[in-house]
């Protein structure tokens, strides 16, 4: 309904009481926007409806906070949630992946002029480990390169000392949810051979192991359905292979 609108203002005429600019004073606002600048907007990467009292309770419980956290709809399947300490919200928002039913929550920082008409969240984060980097790659510079390759970084974890475990390299991504997950890529070293290393995924949402997106499985991938139609048998190309060991 809501998009209905949006497009026919496109074809509107406004009248001259409609195009005046309402002026809203300091006063009518400060207090919303104290409230929103300790606040985080986000909506869950699904294809099919959710429990949504459920899922704040789950959200409450995993966050570890009750009376401290407010939790609002801010549209349809789009909430606010409203801190009381800058620390906690860091918290929440570096420490994620979250999920509630294996259905992603992607979050953003609230700025200024948001609504429920603009919010824009087109990326997922994630913990990704790379396996089959050569001994002389194996530094966070080259899981910084990797993780630009994949989409946006956002940490790189950094060894504390030389002779802990190092079987793979460890970086946070802003993955873009508009491309199939990436299962691995080519590094290219200043002799020119070319090394193949594979991507793992931590905490792992739903996915489908046919197209490769986050957000369905292959019973809500419409490429699934019309392949599954013409072809006897489908070589799926992404699998539960893709998923870090949670130990």
């Amino acid at each position: 309904m809501a998009e209905d609108v949006i497009v026919s203002m496109g074809s509107l005429k406004l009248t001259n009481e409609e195009a005046e600019e309402i002026q809203v004073s300091d006063e009518g606002r400060m207090d919303e926007i104290d409230s929103c600048v300790l606040s985080l907007i986000g909506k869950f990467l699904t294809c099919k409806p959710f429990n949504r009292k459920a899922a704040k309770n789950t959200l409450r419980r995993a966050w570890g906070l009750d009376k401290e956290l407010q939790i609002s709809e801010v549209g349809n399947n789009l909430f606010q949630f409203k801190f009381q300490s800058e620390y906690d919200l860091e918290r929440i928002l570096r420490g994620g992946p979250w999920t509630f039913d294996n259905q992603l929550l992607m979050l953003t920082r609230w700025k200024s002029g948001m609504s429920a008409n603009n919010v824009v969240l087109e990326h997922a984060s994630l913990w990704v480990q790379i396996w089959g980097v050569p001994f002389n790659m194996m530094s966070p510079s080259v899981a910084r390169e990797v993780g630009n390759k994949m989409g946006t970084v956002e940490d790189v974890e950094r060894r504390r000392r030389m002779d802990e475990q190092n079987f793979f390299l460890r970086v946070w991504v802003a993955l873009p949810i508009s491309k199939p997950l990436r299962r691995g890529g080519f590094l290219q070293g200043s002799y020119g051979k070319r090394h193949w290393v594979t991507y793992k995924y931590e905490r792992m949402p739903l996915f489908c192991h046919y197209c490769g997106f986050l957000g369905h499985d292959i019973h809500h991938c419409p490429a699934h359905f019309s392949a599954s139609k013409m072809e006897k048998s489908i070589d799926y190309q992404y699998g539960d292979w893709l998923k870090a060991d949670s130990g």
